[in-house]
């Protein structure tokens, strides 16, 4: 199934532009205000899972940010970000690797996913996600999913929507929730995806 879902992403990147996916986005305005809002310094250890092809990066680079971490299950996503940032790329720690077999080699003071972990159905793999994410975030979490108005898929592949409470809930061992807000992002479609998002700080 995990080399699956690397064939997957990796022809989605392969063979679409990003005004032909969904999750495209040319300023992640939430995710940013999102990563103001803990106030930490620009050395801040900041890690975007499924960063991809997201200009989350861009924009953190642009503002000083000076710790990055994109990870990605898909070396051509990774490959178009590389190709986009020019120089700036060497800036960056780029990771290719399904998040579920990912082995944190560092910690980090934030965790941001938007639009990775609702791709998570079995208990198994939501356990793997939340074990890893309590291994090596010292700092502040943030996680956009699908909300229980959202979408039931994305790219063909089925997803598991989440409210506040349910967010809250998968996270509650390791993290105490700061705050969460529904958002609705309009995709390059024009259609409306409605959004869970929350933010924690480790426990």
């Amino acid at each position: 199934m995990e080399k699956e879902n690397k064939r997957h992403w990796e022809t989605v990147y392969e063979t679409k532009n990003p005004d032909q996916v969904s999750w495209t986005q040319d300023k992640p305005t939430t995710s940013l205000d999102f990563i103001h809002s803990f106030d930490l310094p620009k050395t801040a250890r900041i890690i975007d899972v499924g960063g991809g092809d997201s200009k989350l990066v861009d924009h953190l680079l642009a503002q000083g940010y000076e710790n990055i971490t994109v990870l990605d299950i898909s070396s051509k996503a990774i490959e178009k970000a590389k190709e986009r940032l020019g120089e700036n790329a060497n800036k960056v720690k780029w990771i290719v690797s399904d998040i579920i077999d990912f082995k944190p080699q560092n910690t980090y003071d934030i965790w941001h996913d938007r639009a990775v972990f609702h791709f998570l159905t079995t208990k198994t793999n939501i356990e793997r996600y939340t074990e890893t994410a309590n291994s090596c975030i010292n700092g502040y979490l943030i996680i956009g999913t699908f909300s229980e108005n959202g979408p039931l898929k994305c790219s063909g592949l089925a997803i598991k929507q989440y409210d506040e409470s349910s967010l809250t809930k998968a996270f509650s061992e390791g993290f105490d929730k700061i705050d969460c807000l529904k958002i609705d992002h309009v995709t390059p479609f024009k259609t409306i995806q409605n959004f869970q998002f929350c933010s924690f700080k480790r426990k």
